[in-house]
């Protein structure tokens, strides 16, 4: 058997390749349509500006914590706001696009560190398994956890 040793250049158009593959996928471009629509929808940008607002002053808040005359009030409006944008059709859909963009990237993460070894971490974006769950080595990273 007769093993072909790839150079670096070859890494790079396979990964050229690879690229071009994913850009192509209907994930990819339902994510760009529905960034596309939020971004042109004048509701939801003013939504989002409105919000970015509050954060800003939760943030100022925060610093002092309960002890800030204004916390309760700002930690009500910003818990409003976010329900406000995540009920928001526009952003709702602009939100499940990115998380299927996401998922399709972290499986496609997964199997290439598996292929190279399973003992490679991920990152997932779910921190249980990004810190390796009940164990270390990672229920979610091809490792063995020790959880049950």
């Amino acid at each position: 058997m007769v093993t072909k040793i790839m150079t670096n250049v070859d890494i790079l158009q396979h990964t050229d390749n690879f690229s071009e593959f994913i850009t192509s996928s209907e994930v990819f471009h339902k994510y760009i349509d529905a960034k596309s629509t939020m971004e042109k929808n004048k509701e939801a940008q003013s939504m989002i500006k409105h919000f970015q607002t509050l954060k800003e002053k939760y943030e100022e808040v925060q610093r002092f914590g309960k002890y800030h005359p204004d916390f309760d009030q700002v930690s009500k409006d910003v818990r409003e706001w976010k329900r406000k944008l995540d009920t928001h059709s526009v952003i709702s859909a602009y939100k499940e696009a990115e998380n299927e963009l996401h998922q399709l990237l972290v499986e496609l993460s997964q199997i290439i560190a598996n292929a190279v070894s399973p003992h490679i971490k991920v990152p997932t974006g779910n921190p249980f398994f990004d810190q390796g769950g009940c164990g270390s080595g990672g229920c979610g990273s091809g490792g063995s956890c020790g959880c049950g």
